[in-house]
């Protein structure tokens, strides 16, 4: 997770984004260190046959275990305080996997920045991340359809007296506007003409909250999944959430939507995989199994691969 399309370094990681901010102690207590024997359970494979869409499904298969790249992000992929593997990603994966013949996961955490190269130096077979879906990162490895899209949302005075639902009400209105540190919704906010030296920046989401119950700030821009999980949690009397909405960068969708990725030339199994999702999306069956993370319908998309690596 986590989790996007601002300034990012060389795998499209931004380096202290919306994601990190939430999820940064996702191993706090554990540490690295206590999932060594999950790490190291499993040498690593010889690289694979990639003739005619690879052969890492029959691989995995026979060996009963997938090994999934996490990053240690809330709710994307994580390992608890129990210090079980959990997250939307991995309990889709659990599913999937099994459906497609290989019933056991084991993670291997690592920083997000380390995904692409993790995963194509073989050190697990699948990033199971929530990895966000864009050109750059699709001319290195392979997407599955992505499982959900982030849009955004305000956090606004309750009754919204400014009528702040897009960024452009924002500039139009002159509102004082605020969002994280290294949030995306910066840069969208830049594009619609908001001076990035009047944007009021805080640590988090519940800073944010803070901010416009007090005053300091007329809106408080984040995702739709961040923003209700703040407004849930503080059932705050002062403050609500707009309507979710998909943000524009230079008059174009900027999309959020992630997905599970394969190394390059293993089609075989992103299609196994990819077809599986389908199944699960066109039942509601995805929805049942990432509700519990925060998900809602407003998170699930039609988007695919081939759309968003093209954008």
């Amino acid at each position: 997770m986590s989790s996007e399309i601002h300034r990012e370094n060389g795998y499209g990681r931004r380096p202290a984004g919306r994601r990190s901010l939430l999820l940064s102690g996702a191993f706090a207590g554990l540490g690295l260190t206590g999932l060594t024997g999950l790490t190291t359970a499993c040498s690593r494979v010889s690289t694979a046959d990639t003739k005619d869409g690879g052969n890492l499904l029959e691989r995995l298969r026979r060996q009963g275990t997938v090994r999934l790249g996490i990053a240690g992000e809330i709710p994307f992929g994580y390992i608890d305080k129990d210090g079980e593997l959990t997250g939307e990603a991995p309990e889709l994966a659990r599913i999937i996997f099994k459906r497609l013949g290989v019933p056991g996961v084991q993670p291997v955490p690592t920083e997000f920045g380390s995904l692409i190269p993790g995963l194509n130096s073989q050190q697990f077979d699948v990033i199971s991340a929530g990895m966000f879906i864009n050109p750059e990162r699709c001319r290195q490895v392979l997407f599955a359809d992505p499982d959900y899209e982030v849009l955004d949302a305000f956090i606004v005075r309750k009754g919204n007296p400014k009528k702040l639902r897009t960024y452009a009400d924002v500039k139009k209105a002159g509102a004082k506007f605020a969002s994280g540190a290294a949030y995306a919704e910066i840069d969208y906010a830049v594009d619609a003409g908001i001076p990035r030296g009047e944007i009021s920046v805080y640590p988090d989401q519940l800073a944010g909250l803070l901010a416009v119950e007090q005053g300091r700030a007329d809106v408080f821009a984040g995702t739709s999944l961040t923003v209700r999980k703040v407004i849930e949690q503080t059932r705050s009397r002062k403050a609500e959430m707009t309507e979710p909405f998909l943000p524009e960068v230079g008059g174009k969708p900027a999309h959020g939507a992630g997905g599970f990725a394969f190394r390059p030339g293993e089609t075989r199994l992103r299609d196994a995989f990819t077809a599986e999702l389908h199944r699960m999306k066109k039942s509601g069956e995805l929805l049942r199994v990432v509700g519990p993370f925060g998900f809602t319908k407003t998170e699930m998309t039609g988007l695919t691969a081939q759309r968003l690596c093209a954008s």
